[in-house]
């Protein structure tokens, strides 16, 4: 993995986002796979989203300066994704003052990685990526983070956001790449919001809509969705033949809701460029707890195919098993199956 290759996970979902316990340990699990990065981005903090005008808690604000100063000791680059949202509706000189208080804020965390996600948000304007890319240049001027990302509106070739967000504008894309800084990296989740697979060549489609390399954001494994959320995602992530193409420049992995049990998926991001072997699976056992990742190993296809769906005696059955089990593992497995994990509606792109 090249030095300035990004690989690692961005907590992004929707719903009960991670504890801070479980976002500290993160950073071991992360460097002990061999990945590199981390962005704090969940949906359900609203100091980065609807109210991103607005300064955190103090003890919120002292967790995340915790936060940055842990993954910094720990060798992974720990960065924050900020949603102003619809910003680009209506960018004044008040709101070009808010949004740099914002980012003289974040940089007090001397993060290397500094995202700026417009995604899940009305689109339907013809100066969207003017207004966007006028957004980024501001952000890029004053941010002392050393990298940034950008998510667009539309941020892959499925439909679904154009039903969900209204029309995209014509030139969207083409528009953004070319407004966008030059050292600005674009994220995309593939040719759907949740991509059973990547290659190569869609990379490349990508990159020629865009004009310039990517940075995967894969919804693999997250289950916020309607549909997602009521299944558990276990197998090491695969069908992504696009390790070695040019056109990538990071990879991240949204994770479920169930901070742990994301691990497995993550194994297949570390094999993917890390080169994870052997000793990359013992960390699975080490953290999830030997007896709980072999009864996941176990389950993993019916939580896959069926999950709640199963028959109602057997869902019983699985929830008092897990319970019984020691771990916290064990634990995330029996709330998910006692149903509560329930789905957040404003999450509308299974």
């Amino acid at each position: 993995m090249a030095p300035d290759f990004l690989a690692g996970v961005v907590e992004g979902f929707y719903g009960r986002p991670w504890s801070h316990q479980l976002r500290l340990e993160y950073a071991g699990f992360l460097r002990d796979l061999g990945l590199n990065s981390y962005l704090y981005a969940p949906k359900a903090d609203p100091f980065l989203r609807k109210r991103w005008q607005g300064d955190w808690p103090a003890g919120d604000w002292l967790q995340l300066r915790e936060l940055a100063g842990h993954y910094a000791a720990t060798g992974v680059k720990f960065g924050v994704g900020l949603s102003p949202f619809l910003l680009y509706a209506a960018y004044g000189a008040v709101e070009r003052r808010q949004l740099r208080d914002k980012i003289e804020r974040l940089n007090q965390l001397d993060a290397p990685l500094l995202a700026v996600l417009f995604d899940d948000m009305p689109g339907a304007q013809p100066d969207l990526a003017g207004r966007q890319a006028e957004i980024v240049a501001d952000i890029r001027g004053w941010t002392t983070a050393s990298r940034m990302l950008v998510c667009p509106t539309y941020y892959s070739f499925d439909p679904v956001l154009e039903r969900h967000f209204g029309q995209r504008p014509e030139s969207y894309w083409k528009d953004l790449g070319r407004l966008l800084p030059a050292d600005t990296d674009i994220l995309w989740t593939g040719n759907a919001v949740c991509s059973p697979a990547i290659t190569t060549g869609d990379l490349e489609q990508a990159q020629e809509a865009l004009g310039r390399p990517l940075v995967l954001w894969d919804n693999y494994p997250v289950n916020d969705g309607a549909v997602r959320s009521r299944h558990l995602y276990l197998h090491p992530l695969e069908q992504r033949q696009c390790s070695d193409s040019a056109a990538l420049r990071g990879h991240f992995c949204n994770p479920m809701i169930q901070g742990l049990c994301s691990l497995p998926a993550l194994l297949g991001l570390a094999r993917l460029y890390a080169g994870a072997g052997e000793a990359a699976d013992s960390v699975l056992a080490s953290v999830l707890g030997a007896a709980a990742w072999r009864q996941l190993q176990r389950d993993r296809e019916l939580f896959r195919d069926r999950g709640l769906d199963m028959p109602e005696s057997q869902r019983q059955s699985l929830e008092a098993l897990y319970s019984a089990l020691p771990g916290a593992a064990a634990a995330e497995v029996a709330r998910w199956l006692r149903g509560e994990d329930g789905f957040d509606p404003a999450c509308l792109t299974d």
